[in-house]
């Protein structure tokens, strides 16, 4: 179990560059399995998931070189279409690979993906998509087997919810079915549109990712390229939120400013002064932040569910008092008692938290429930006085790579 050993009280200071996405890794690196061929990602962060995928993808038969910050993936010869339950409880993500194996193989053995507790996640609308195109699916006790008979075809796909990692399965499985394939309902996030470029580059012909309706003409055949990995826009808001909340002044480097568009007007409003230039975010705080109000998850372009915890972390010492409603995942408020013990003044109703800013908040033995919500501890931490240990630790590392770089400068040691 890591640790992570915090000492609050500094302002942050200085320039990050920002990290690549790992909600955008993780679907491309899956995507390398539906190409007949040599993928090269670069910008591909060094995290406990990306590492967990590459152990997935190399079981099924790929060969895989990680070097630094790329990612080549070869392809060519996949030998499994199974993946054992190890594999697939070590991510959610795992998931990402049952389209691509249908695409490339004709078949898939999966059982129900790992991840973060944060509620409930069904995969149904990945099965349904996928029986949709052709596949033919047998419920064992323990794992699920997907077979297509007669290979992928394109339907027309509604789905209820706009779910991204649905969304995502049925870009990769039409990519090289037969015919056309309309997503109606789809996920509007801006790894979506990361992924369907990569799938372009690799010669796939898909239409309207970004919107809700996505068009795909299935090709016979995908091809290898080069591919740069978005950058991530929940750690970017991540570390503006530990400048936010200690009073700092940051510069950020490789920023998409649109991705991070629902989480710049609640920072405006609890004082904060923020200048885009060209692909960099200046971001100065005031001393001490003011309530921003009312802040209700939705799916993008709404203000996203993964930044919530940290937001709720800042209006932990803002003046005045502050309303989340979160309607995405119903136990992201896990980490609310973490919160409690540093001093944090927090009613919880349903999936509504109200919270109530307090001067200051002190140092505490608290324990991460979750990635998301173990960063947002690091944002308390850092605003605390005295030292905070952040156990189970390693969950952070699930996403947020540079997060030593962040919080070192306020004295962090971090235990195994």
């Amino acid at each position: 179990m890591a640790e992570l050993m915090i000492k609050g009280g500094q302002r942050l200071l200085g320039e990050f560059t920002v990290q690549g996405a790992k909600n955008s890794a993780l679907p491309l690196l899956a995507a390398c399995f539906c190409v007949s061929g040599q993928c090269v990602l670069t910008g591909v962060p060094r995290l406990s998931d990306v590492g967990a995928t590459v152990e997935i993808l190399r079981h099924l038969g790929c060969s895989v070189r990680w070097e630094g910050h790329t990612v080549v993936v070869n392809a060519r010869a996949p030998r499994s279409y199974k993946i054992p339950s190890q594999l697939m409880q070590a991510l959610r993500s795992s998931i990402f690979l049952l389209g691509p194996l249908l695409a490339r193989l004709g078949m898939a053995e999966i059982s129900e993906p790992g991840g973060c507790p944060i509620g409930a996640r069904p995969i149904d609308l990945h099965l349904q998509a996928m029986e949709q195109m052709g596949a033919r699916i047998h419920y064992g006790e323990e794992k699920i087997t997907l077979r297509t008979p007669k290979g992928l075809h394109g339907a027309t796909i509604r789905l209820h919810f706009p779910s991204v990692g649905a969304t995502e399965n049925i870009l990769m499985a039409a990519a090289t079915a037969h015919g056309k394939t309309q997503l109606i309902g789809a996920a509007r996030e801006p790894e979506i549109v990361d992924l369907a470029r990569f799938l372009n580059a690799c010669g796939a012909k898909i239409h309207g990712a970004g919107t809700n309706e996505i068009t795909i003409e299935g090709v016979r055949r995908l091809d290898g390229c080069t591919y740069q990995v978005m950058p991530d826009r929940i750690i970017a808001g991540s570390t503006l939120a530990a400048a936010a909340v200690t009073g700092g002044e940051v510069l950020l480097r490789g920023v998409v400013h649109e991705h991070l568009a629902p989480i710049l007007p609640p920072l405006r409003r609890m004082g904060c002064r923020i200048t885009p230039v060209n692909d960099t975010l200046h971001l100065r705080a005031p001393r001490r932040l003011q309530s921003f109000g009312t802040l209700i998850t939705a799916p993008y372009p709404g203000f996203p569910t993964d930044a919530q915890a940290a937001f709720l972390a800042l209006a932990c010492t803002a003046t005045g008092t502050s309303h989340i409603e979160e309607t995405i995942f119903e136990r992201r408020f896990r980490q609310v008692r973490a919160f409690s013990k540093m001093g944090a003044h927090i009613r919880l109703k349903d999936t509504r938290a109200t919270i109530y800013g307090v001067p200051r908040l002190h140092g505490a033995r608290v324990e991460a429930m979750d990635l998301r919500g173990g960063a947002a501890l690091v944002v308390a931490a850092l605003a605390a006085e005295g030292n905070t240990t952040i156990t189970h630790a390693e969950l952070i590392d699930r996403g947020w790579e540079n997060v030593s770089q962040v919080i070192g400068r306020g004295g962090v040691r971090n235990q195994e």
